[in-house]
């Protein structure tokens, strides 16, 4: 079964993100319990994925996010509006002064570096955007009279509190009524989900949200703990997973939530700094594999999957082809990785490049 995309000049944006963004305070090179310095990006799951379409690829994208109104929130706006995604979408809450009763997420990160993990601390409790719940938004405006070509939502959004899955399942039903493509990535993170009933209720709420879902992305464990697939036969190098048990368990996926395409990074972590990168996509019937870059340097791994989902997402938006798309995505996904920040700042041409096998010359 394939995408059926709505025409580009029927719709004022090509992608619109539900979900969080916080502040991502990098200490660079030190670590967070020891740093003086900090320097400050913006950053989510979801809407790193607009950001890439809308600066990398040169798409139409906006956020469907909230803030608490106070300088940090507007901090967070300047840094969409320089990204050029339209905020127009972004829900301000008054804040009380203290953030008792709302607030804005912070994300402090470690990038990690050789036999040293990447680590992240995330403080993002009775943020706005968790407080989000269905009625906030006016949908049937926003993908009927305006129009979206595609809606990306995820797994961490749908973590945050009771209400913030509540509001996916309507974003995504009213996406689909409206001719809407919606790509949904699992984004397994065990943190989110341990204090609110851990991997059961994680199961519940996506397997709830899977069969709106055209297109979607994840990893062996996120299929596994968010849908209750089982993979057969995996080692520990995720370039395995084009075996005929995790085909076999795409094939039980797309049978029992209907999706039109299913999409996975393959990661095999050597160090924090050297990973082997590629990616699958099965659409239509076919498996189609990206070129696998093994010994990958890494600067910041943080946003390499959301950067794959932007590219694969650009693919089929412009060319409706699978295998170009799934190149896409590692293509972009491994150059974000390259550069600080959960942003991509690649550019398309750079991604080109890198997708007929350029090399890393220096250009002057």
């Amino acid at each position: 079964m394939k995408l059926s995309l709505r025409p580009a000049d029927t719709c004022a944006f090509d992608c619109l993100a539900l979900g969080e963004i916080m502040l991502r305070l990098d200490p660079g090179e030190s670590r967070v319990r020891v740093a003086r310095q900090f320097t400050v990006w913006e950053g989510g799951g979801e809407y790193n994925v607009a950001r890439g379409l809308r600066r990398c690829f040169g798409l139409r994208t906006a956020v469907a996010t909230a803030f608490a109104d106070n300088p940090v929130g507007r901090l967070l706006e300047d840094f969409i509006l320089q990204g050029g995604v339209d905020t127009r979408f972004i829900k301000w809450v008054p804040y009380d002064g203290i953030g008792r009763t709302t607030r804005n997420g912070l994300n402090f990160t470690e990038r990690g570096f050789g036999v040293r993990g990447a680590v992240g601390v995330p403080d993002r409790g009775h943020t706005a955007a968790s407080q989000l719940k269905p009625g906030d938004f006016d949908w049937d405006h926003i993908f009927g009279h305006l129009g979206v070509r595609w809606l990306h939502t995820g797994g961490i959004f749908a973590a945050l509190s009771p209400t913030t899955p509540e509001l996916v399942i309507e974003a995504v039903e009213a996406a689909r009524r409206h001719g809407t493509v919606v790509s949904y990535d699992l984004n397994y993170r065990p943190s989110l989900w341990k204090s609110i009933g851990g991997q059961a209720r994680a199961r519940e709420v996506n397997r709830r949200i899977a069969g709106s879902v055209d297109v979607m992305i994840g990893n062996e464990e996120d299929f596994t703990a968010c849908l209750g697939l089982e993979v057969d036969g995996l080692d520990e190098h995720l370039t395995q997973l084009e075996t005929e048990g995790f085909k076999k368990m795409i094939h039980a996926a797309v049978a029992e939530f209907g999706f039109k395409a299913v999409a996975t990074t393959l990661r095999t972590v050597r160090s924090a700094t050297v990973n082997d990168w590629g990616a699958l996509c099965y659409y239509d019937g076919q498996m189609h594999q990206a070129t696998q870059r093994d010994r990958l340097e890494i600067l910041d791994r943080v946003g390499g999957g959301d950067s794959f989902a932007s590219g694969l997402i650009y693919g089929f938006l412009t060319t409706g082809d699978a295998a170009r798309a799934v190149e896409y995505g590692a293509a972009h996904g491994a150059l974000a990785m390259t550069t600080p920040g959960d942003t991509s700042m690649a550019t398309l041409e750079e991604v080109e490049k890198l997708m007929k096998g350029g090399s890393a010359r220096v250009e002057r």
